[in-house]
């Protein structure tokens, strides 16, 4: 009976010497190189390298996308958090108007006082009775300083006045007289007779 023996390959650790010796032949080869370059040449090189680096940084700065926050505006306007809101006839604050000038005056005051300021024109039947709701729609918000101009309008808020003792109203073109109700005549002057008494109302809520 012939007895098999089984033959172990060894042509592995000497391909691993092989490679090893063909990378140490290279490495000593690269030291050769590196010292038969002149200083000069190593110089030249490194300082084509530290330009090359420059000109990616200054790229990426240029081309970038810019993630810095934004620059606050100071030119921003601050308001106060008083509201002066005036309610016209259908015609709103038509150029040509006494409500065009009423709301000129109102913008006068807001730029001394920075109060906030807008105006809410009563649409449909231009009447006392139909007034109402957009002045209480006014009254619920946050409109401290009421204006009115217009016939309905100005009857609608004299009457709703001795409600709202905190609120004061400017009632253009009407002799009204109370506590809380300012009356302002219109014709020369209308604009910055307006803006006085918005001023005047704004201040004493601060």
């Amino acid at each position: 009976m012939t007895k098999q023996v089984r033959q172990v390959t060894r042509s592995r650790p000497a391909q691993t010497q092989q490679t090893q010796t063909r990378l140490a032949r290279v490495g000593r080869g690269l030291v050769s190189w590196l010292r038969s370059l002149s200083r000069r040449t190593i110089t030249l090189a490194a300082g084509a390298l530290a330009v090359v680096a420059a000109v990616v940084v200054a790229c990426a700065f240029l081309f970038g996308g810019d993630e810095r926050p934004p620059i606050a505006d100071t030119t921003a306007r601050h308001y106060t958090e008083v509201d002066a809101c005036l309610l016209t006839g259908k015609d709103g604050i038509l150029a040509g108007t006494t409500a065009a000038t009423v709301w000129q005056g109102m913008q006068d005051a807001s730029l001394k006082t920075h109060a906030r300021v807008n105006y809410q024109q009563v649409v449909g039947e231009q009447s006392v009775g139909n007034a109402r709701p957009f002045l209480k729609g006014m009254l619920q918000g946050s409109c401290e300083v009421v204006l009115a101009v217009g016939g309905p309008e100005v009857s609608a808020a004299a009457e709703t006045a001795p409600q709202y003792k905190k609120t004061d109203f400017i009632l253009v073109g009407g002799g009204h007289s109370k506590t809380n109700v300012t009356s302002v005549h219109t014709g020369d002057g209308l604009r910055a007779d307006v803006a006085d008494a918005v001023e005047r109302a704004v201040i004493g809520k601060r």
